[in-house]
């Protein structure tokens, strides 16, 4: 069957094709929902998840870039705590920015001194430029701070002995991969990409 008129056969095509999509669209509205050309406002008395646990989730599934917006949106209700700027310079480090993350993680060090999360996080920075002495005596730090109650810590103080002893020797990182920590259950793994 040939359609004919002043419109053409693309044009019948795409007026059929909104047609099937309107009424996909019409056929999922919530009885519950009043009546009206509007969609329905934000519910007042509805939380909001704390955009914190989200980007700890993002940085979970590797998804860098988006943690980054959810720690930033965070910041926008909270400011800009040592928490956060830990967070968005661990999102950096995972990214490969190296400059930004470096600069975050130094304030986020500078702004609670005793935080040992910040501290081991910075020493994974520095372990990933290749700065091998600096980065044992932030882990020192770190795992001081955290009275040596976290393997992850001390697994990367380790790491960090052994390259100084050999930094020719790479059989050490290939076994073994730098963690990085956040507050909270869980911690982050650096891996290499093969």
């Amino acid at each position: 069957m040939k359609i004919t008129g002043a419109y053409g056969p693309a044009t019948y095509r795409k007026m059929f094709l909104a047609t099937v999509v309107f009424a996909a669209v019409a056929s999922c509205t919530d009885p519950d929902l009043p009546e009206g050309p509007y969609p329905p406002g934000v519910d007042p008395r509805g939380e909001s998840v704390d955009g914190i646990e989200v980007g700890n989730r993002l940085m979970e599934a590797g998804e860098y870039e988006l943690a980054i917006n959810a720690f930033t949106r965070a910041a926008l209700e909270q400011g800009m705590t040592t928490e956060i700027l830990t967070s968005i310079g661990t999102a950096n480090l995972g990214l490969g920015r190296l400059r930004q993350a470096e600069e975050l993680l130094r304030r986020a060090v500078e702004g609670d001194p005793d935080w040992p999360v910040a501290w081991n996080n910075l020493g994974v920075l520095l372990m990933e430029k290749g700065e091998y002495p600096e980065a044992s005596k932030v882990f020192e730090k770190a795992y001081a701070l955290d009275n040596g109650e976290s393997d992850a810590i001390r697994d990367n103080l380790r790491l960090a002995l052994a390259k100084i002893e050999n930094p020719d020797n790479n059989d050490v990182q290939e076994k073994e991969e730098l963690k990085l920590v956040r507050r909270g259950e869980g911690d982050f793994v650096i891996r290499k990409t093969p």
